[in-house]
């Protein structure tokens, strides 16, 4: 037995256009479920289990949406917020109409990997802290970062509020008065890197998530693009 579902949110889910345009296309004549047309775009359907054409087209439905985004600065890891930007707003109304969530969240001037979906036993499971799903940054940082920060950061260090953090991998890739580096961590308290580097008194200018477990940032996605996983990319973060 299917989930039963109304024909025009299904079709906007899967791309026909915002719930208006459905009913346009409802009201001429062109969808069909088990050949009959239909004519209340309110009717309910089994999508996974009912056959529905539309245009004479079979349409091949998805429960689950997975949606990779290279965050920009300014917009918030949220689905809403009354003053603020979210990353949700970013989307494309067919990619809303699956109500997608951000898994985890970046601070608001963080850039890099999200992902957004509305597969929830997904987003518990990169986000469990059973887990230990790693996560990598590159940051700039102000001051500079030496071995004695790596030795630290490999040992845990002590942030403010006394809590230790596990180990975590440092990489230097320029040392000066500003530092390049790549971090990766096992867990994800509020503020953690830039908390991090506090404790060993230095400050993050920039900060920007590349990777999240296996799965990393593509360098073609420009900062506030996003796009549908790859099959590869579903494959690596456990989706068949």
């Amino acid at each position: 037995m299917g989930t039963r579902q109304r024909i025009d949110k299904i079709l906007s889910n899967m791309g026909y256009g915002t719930r208006k345009e459905v009913k346009e296309l409802i009201k001429s004549g062109l969808v069909e479920i088990e050949g009959v047309v239909v004519k209340d775009s309110g009717q309910q359907v089994e999508a996974d289990v009912q056959e529905i054409k539309v245009g004479g087209s079979k349409l091949f439905y998805k429960d689950y949406i997975y949606i990779i985004m290279n965050k920009p600065q300014g917009v918030i890891s949220a689905t809403e917020d009354s003053r603020e930007k979210t990353v949700v707003d970013l989307l494309p109304d067919e990619f809303k109409a699956f109500d997608p969530f951000p898994v985890g969240r970046l601070d608001k001037d963080t850039e890099g990997l999200l992902l957004l979906t509305n597969d929830g036993q997904l987003s518990h499971r990169l986000l469990s802290p059973k887990k230990h799903v790693p996560k990598t940054y590159y940051a700039k940082i102000s001051g500079r970062v030496t071995e004695k920060d790596v030795e630290a950061f490999s040992r845990g260090v002590v942030l403010e509020d006394g809590y230790k953090t596990m180990p975590s991998k440092l990489m230097i890739l320029e040392s000066g008065n500003t530092s390049l580096i790549e971090v990766t961590i096992y867990e994800g308290k509020y503020h953690q890197v830039k908390r991090m580097f506090q404790s060993v008194d230095k400050e993050v200018i920039y900060l920007k998530r590349i990777a999240m477990g296996e799965l990393k940032l593509d360098g073609k996605l420009e900062t506030g693009d996003f796009r549908e996983l790859s099959q590869e990319e579903r494959r690596i973060i456990g989706i068949v």
